[in-house]
């Protein structure tokens, strides 16, 4: 995991990151908590004296130029040779740029010829950052660690989120999680959004295969069940909840609900041959019987090279396949119960609606009172 302090000092950013670490290492699980910032490299600060380098005109944009050009090097044109093109890169010799009395004696340009370096500078030791990185353009100092197995993701990332707020950032300075940290979130919002529109379209779809506005919600009732059966399924074959398991959720809503189908589809047509709504779903759960269990069975073996797979990329396999064979295998009884239950239910609520509304229409037609009861 990773988190990433963003800023326009670095020496500040050292200080954040060095109280976000202590922080973050008292957080159970996490292990190999470390900082990307590595302060401790010798620097030679060579700052120039302004008024010096006015009277002996030397411009600061061209000694700066020239003491980069001495000592990093840079290229100044290329060379050919057996058809292959080399950079020449010039800079001054080793003798000449690897200490501080060296560096002086660097010849600068001024208005009066070259000057030494040591004439219009000053210099400093100390020491900087072996590297200095940026986020859009902002000093960043990232915070990474490891999770022990079984450790919940996202309990960590709440963790480290309230040690940035506790560190107290100031106000040009902001925190975030980065790479696969930051991927999850967007991905965990991305498949709820998938996870609602699934159900809308497919109540949609239901209600104009149906004709009705009622059924499609006796069909999708089944779903809420395949959550915590696939969920249980994950404990069961220790499983992560991941990305992969998340894929798995969406292929088990589309098997499930077809169960649901095929009762509900059959009893509909049994009751317009003319049989009750009880005798009707009875005999509907009888037919389709067969054809579930085979359907079902049938997918779920499908699952089964994901889960006995080895090799490159098994992980994945094995969160999809374990989450779609224990969800499907353990919630089928239940819809197979539930199904009929809440379609009967449902019907029987429905009659006594339009019963209500024929008995309502007839004492309107013929002018009878309701009836009043005593007191």
């Amino acid at each position: 995991m990773q988190y990433v302090l963003q800023g326009p000092n670095i020496t500040e950013l050292q200080r954040y990151s060095e109280l976000m670490l202590a922080k973050v290492k008292t957080i159970p699980g996490v292990v190999d908590a470390d900082t990307t910032l590595n302060i401790g490299k010798p620097e030679l600060s060579v700052r120039m004296d302004r008024p010096k380098a006015a009277d002996l005109g030397v411009p600061l944009a061209e000694a700066a130029d020239a003491l980069r050009l001495l000592v990093g090097g840079d290229a100044v044109t290329t060379y050919n040779e057996g058809g292959e093109q080399y950079e020449v890169h010039v800079r001054a010799r080793a003798d000449d740029r690897n200490s501080e009395a060296a560096i002086g004696r660097l010849p600068v340009p001024s208005r009066l010829g070259p000057v030494a370096l040591e004439n219009v500078a000053s210099f400093e030791r100390g020491e900087a950052a072996s590297d200095v990185r940026r986020l859009a353009r902002q000093r960043q100092v990232t915070v990474t660690v490891n999770l022990l197995p079984g450790t919940s993701q996202a309990a960590v990332q709440d963790e480290m989120t309230a040690a940035a707020a506790a560190i107290g950032l100031g106000g040009d300075y902001r925190g975030g999680f980065s790479g696969q940290s930051r991927e999850l979130n967007r991905t965990a919002t991305a498949f709820l959004t998938a996870f609602a529109l699934s159900l809308i379209f497919m109540y949609l779809v239901l209600a104009a295969q149906f004709e009705s506005w009622l059924h499609p919600v006796t069909i999708l009732l089944s779903l809420p069940l395949t959550l915590p059966f696939a969920l249980l399924s994950l404990i069961i074959f220790q499983q992560s909840l991941n990305v992969f398991s998340a894929l798995g959720l969406l292929v088990l809503f589309g098997v499930v609900k077809k169960n649901s189908i095929l009762q509900i589809d059959r009893a509909n047509q049994l009751k317009e041959a003319g049989l009750s709504t009880r005798d009707a779903i009875v005999e509907a759960c009888r037919n389709r019987l067969r054809p579930i269990l085979m359907t079902t069975l049938a997918f779920v073996a499908g699952m089964v090279p994901l889960v006995v797979s080895s090799g490159v990329g098994s992980a994945t396999n094995h969160s999809i396949g374990w989450v779609v064979i224990g969800g499907q295998s353990l919630v089928l009884v239940l819809t197979l119960l539930v199904t009929p239950v809440t379609y009967t239910l449902f019907d029987d609520l429905r009659e006594k609606r339009f019963a209500a509304r024929g008995v309502r229409w007839l004492r309107s037609r013929m002018s009878v009172p309701d009836p009043v009861t005593p007191l």
